[in-house]
């Protein structure tokens, strides 16, 4: 486990151990302490009361942040015809088919996939590459659809996918630290919402356990979880 270097300790030190605070102190505090040279991404990660092993306890879902991630996401659209205009138009990074080739051969250079259903049969021996990287499209994550403009349109404005790890965590981004406040605290209460609707009826008791917000280079602010109970009601 390699040592946190002297500014993320001179940082963590500033953080009082064991208090949870309101999610606009925390995202403040995040600011406050963000040291880097660079416009660092702030992160929100929250452990959750559910199996992700069981089908009925998986968490996931999609939510557009309000203020967006911050981030330029490149958008590939495996789309043919009068799609592949529809998807150029929208603002589309790359769009048609050829990439199907060009990722075979290790071209990797997107974040997010879209693709038309009637193509998903030529997508689908992809997934051994795109899975593992979290780049195959899905129905369920609104990146399976005839629907490629509006796709396009959501994913560049913020829209992003969220899915709980093997370890009951959802890891986000919401936003950077050159953003507002404000802005970050409505974008983490964007998604934590969407969580709080994600809810599986089979998950009992206490369903959200802590919710911590940090930035790239600095250490973790926890939120009170039970700020999240309340407005989940």
């Amino acid at each position: 486990m390699p040592k946190h270097g002297k500014k993320f300790r001179e940082a963590q030190a500033k953080v009082p151990p064991g208090v949870q605070f309101k999610p606009d102190e925390a995202v403040q505090m995040v600011k406050d302490l963000a040291s880097a040279k660079f416009d660092e991404t702030v992160e929100m990660a929250t452990c959750l009361n559910v199996d992700p092993r069981k089908a009925d306890q998986i968490v996931r879902g999609t939510v557009v942040l309000p203020h967006g991630t911050g981030k330029v996401t490149r958008v590939l659209v495996i789309a043919q015809g009068e799609k592949e205009t529809e998807a150029v138009e929208a603002g589309a990074d790359y769009v048609g088919t050829e990439y199907l080739e060009k990722i075979q051969e290790g071209w990797l250079d997107f974040d997010v996939c879209v693709a038309t259903p009637d193509l998903m049969g030529k997508v689908g021996p992809l997934g051994r590459i795109l899975g593992p990287r979290g780049l195959m499209p899905t129905p369920k994550g609104g990146t399976v659809t005839f629907d490629v403009g509006r796709a396009v349109k959501e994913i560049k404005g913020g829209k992003i996918e969220y899915r709980v790890d093997k370890t009951g965590n959802v890891h986000v981004p919401i936003g950077r630290v050159s953003f507002s406040p404000e802005q970050l605290d409505e974008n983490l209460d964007a998604i934590m919402d969407s969580i709080m609707r994600a809810k599986p009826s089979a998950s009992k008791g206490t369903y959200v356990k802590s919710v911590t917000v940090s930035s790239t280079m600095g250490p973790g602010v926890a939120i009170d979880p039970n700020l999240f109970r309340r407005s989940a009601k």
